[in-house]
């Protein structure tokens, strides 16, 4: 019998550290877990049920009406999932997405320009604080942006848009630099 695929994550050791004095990082992070969670259950209630659940380490972005995504950066155990699934019936859906999507760190003082030459979110801090996000595009891939701190995105895209999207953050970043605008 052959032997089962192993995983591998996408971007394996992928980091971009920009020029000296530029101030920008990109790195792909854990690929621990994501849940995409649709239903009528606030923010609130999800997250009490995350703690009982195991994953209180986990954080909540909107996706969408009553739409929600749970990251974190810990593989989630079959039984974790077993039990918010059986706590959320009823009340949500809860779909398991960790193996369809990777995470994406963007950070430094440069970040929000960065981001700005890829999408038309407004990202200034008055309008999009830490904690919101929001879906959108970045060139022609669809991805969510979230404000993890004052100069720091976390990017979720499909799985197999992820290496595109790297190559397209780190080709922007690097023509920012070359012009001396990043």
């Amino acid at each position: 019998m052959p032997d089962l695929p192993q995983h591998r994550p996408v971007l394996a050791g992928a980091r971009y550290n920009g020029m000296a004095g530029s101030g920008l990082r990109l790195e792909a992070l854990p690929e621990g877990h994501l849940l995409h969670v649709l239903g009528a259950i606030q923010p609130a209630a999800l997250a009490a049920e995350l703690v009982k659940a195991g994953l209180a380490n986990s954080s909540i972005r909107t996706a969408g009406f009553r739409q929600w995504f749970v990251a974190g950066d810990a593989p989630l155990p079959p039984a974790g999932l077993d039990v918010l699934t059986t706590a959320l019936a009823g009340k949500a859906f809860v779909m398991d997405q960790s193996h369809g999507r990777v995470r994406i760190g963007v950070s430094g003082r440069s970040s929000r320009l960065l981001l700005s030459k890829g999408t038309a979110v407004d990202l200034d801090p008055s309008v999009f604080p830490e904690g919101s996000s929001a879906m959108t595009m970045v060139g022609q891939i669809s991805v969510q942006i979230v404000r993890t701190g004052n100069d720091s995105f976390e990017l979720t895209v499909p799985r197999s848009f992820a290496e595109s999207l790297w190559d397209e953050l780190c080709d922007m970043a690097a023509s920012a630099e070359k012009d001396g605008g990043v």
